[in-house]
């Protein structure tokens, strides 16, 4: 994603939400952002694309802050994993999601909720994931129920707190307290071996992924052209960092500790780095193949 594409997408944010997705038309995002018709349709086929790009962007935005979090952590640490839910929270506030949803409800467009709908099973089927890190193989039976059951909890804890009182609810607090129900919900469950969904639902919701190869090679051409973008403005801990990862990655066996640590330093980089965009896709699908071959190890 360029820069100009961002701005267009921050530009129809902001009259989706002032307007509603239903009341906004192509035309008001060209007025607004000061651009040609060609220009738009150069970036999205339709309105559609657009906003889907925009929730698109928050949630890979996510997955980097929740991977960047277990960096040199005990995975199994409860703590981490409360923190890693609230980064969700935390990223739709910031960019302002909240209306937006709102707008995607009310649109009633069977589109952008097919999207949401895709969306939500890829955060039960990550939340999945992490439990059998907190709990062990033998939560892998449960692994589904409970994620719902936390997700669950959270939402409605937080509608409920937000009708009950004026003052912001302590979403920290709220997330802790529900995984503390969680602790004995799933030794109960274990211990009594009852299961509603079980963990094939969401596996079979969550097939057509790319294999290993296919991401390694996606991801060794995104850093060669990360690569050539730092040595044209004169970068050198760019093109250093992007030569041990093209390096690291030739491996038969890559060191994912080292990956992790690199991919980390290569975003800090990008923070105040005009190639900031292209860096957080490409360190995105690094932390993606990475938890690929952890999990297939």
């Amino acid at each position: 994603m360029n820069e100009r594409k961002r701005r267009v997408m921050q530009t129809a944010q902001k009259v989706i939400i002032e307007k509603g997705f239903a009341s906004t038309s192509v035309q008001d995002i060209l007025d607004e952002a000061k651009i040609s018709k060609g220009t738009f349709y150069n970036y999205f086929t339709s309105k559609n694309e657009c906003l889907i790009a925009i929730l698109e962007h928050a949630a890979e935005e996510s997955i980097t802050r929740r991977r960047e979090l277990l960096v040199g952590r005990d995975k199994s640490d409860k703590t981490i994993l409360v923190h890693q839910i609230l980064v969700r929270m935390h990223v739709n506030r910031e960019l302002n999601l909240l209306p937006v949803y709102e707008a995607i409800f009310y649109s009633g467009d069977e589109e952008l909720r097919n999207y949401v709908r895709s969306h939500h099973i890829k955060e039960l089927t990550w939340l999945s994931g992490r439990l059998v890190d907190i709990y062990g193989i033998e939560a892998e039976p449960h692994i589904t129920d409970c994620s719902i059951m936390i997700l669950g909890m959270i939402q409605q804890l937080t509608h409920f707190r937000k009708a009950a009182s004026s003052e912001k609810p302590d979403i920290e607090k709220l997330v802790h307290f529900a995984m503390r129900r969680v602790d004995g919900i799933m030794q109960d469950l274990i211990k009594s071996g009852d299961t509603l969904l079980g963990p094939s639902m969401l596996k079979a919701m969550s097939m057509n992924q790319p294999s290993i190869d296919e991401m390694r090679n996606i991801i060794v051409q995104k850093l060669h052209a990360t690569e050539e973008k730092f040595v044209k403005c004169g970068d050198e801990t760019g093109q250093q960092y992007t030569d041990f990862l093209l390096n690291e990655l030739e491996s038969q066996t890559p060191r994912l500790s080292i990956l992790e640590v690199v991919s980390r330093s290569l975003r800090e980089l990008g923070a105040d780095n005009e190639h900031a965009i292209n860096i957080d896709e490409v360190v995105l699908l690094l932390w993606k193949y990475i938890d690929k071959i952890k999990k297939n190890r």
